[in-house]
């Protein structure tokens, strides 16, 4: 079993995810088995979501970019789109709020744990660019 990293923040998200296991199961000491037989491995550039009043649904896949032969430069100086995205959805992942609460805190510490470590995460592509 996986031990969360220990702090002793109250409000670290770590803390508040162990604190819920813990009234979960009645403050007992419960032992994780998991099983990979069936485990499937994908890769993801893209998602969407989508919910109801009880569930959240994530579907995952890769955007990807079919070129559009015709693209050309206009006299403008403007370009005709390059292509279009497809978005191809290879899995959907449906859970209830509170599931997807802990998810959304553990991705937020793993991505501040990765941002401490290398620095900022920029979202904005064309900023990434090399121009």
């Amino acid at each position: 079993m996986v031990e969360p990293e220990n702090t002793n923040d109250p409000a670290h998200p770590a803390e508040q995810v162990d604190a819920q296991a813990r009234q979960q199961t009645g403050q007992q000491k419960v032992r994780l088995h998991i099983n990979e037989t069936e485990i499937k491995t994908s890769y993801t550039n893209a998602f969407r979501t989508n919910c109801s009043a009880e569930e959240v649904i994530i579907d995952f896949g890769m955007n990807m970019v079919v070129p559009n032969p015709d693209a050309q430069q206009k006299g403008d100086g403007s370009t005709q789109p390059a292509g279009e995205i497809t978005f191809h959805v290879n899995d959907r992942v449906v859970m209830n709020y509170f599931t997807a609460k802990r998810l959304a805190m553990l991705l937020g510490q793993i991505v501040r744990q990765y941002e401490q470590r290398f620095g900022d995460l920029n979202l904005n592509a064309a900023d990434r660019t090399q121009r």
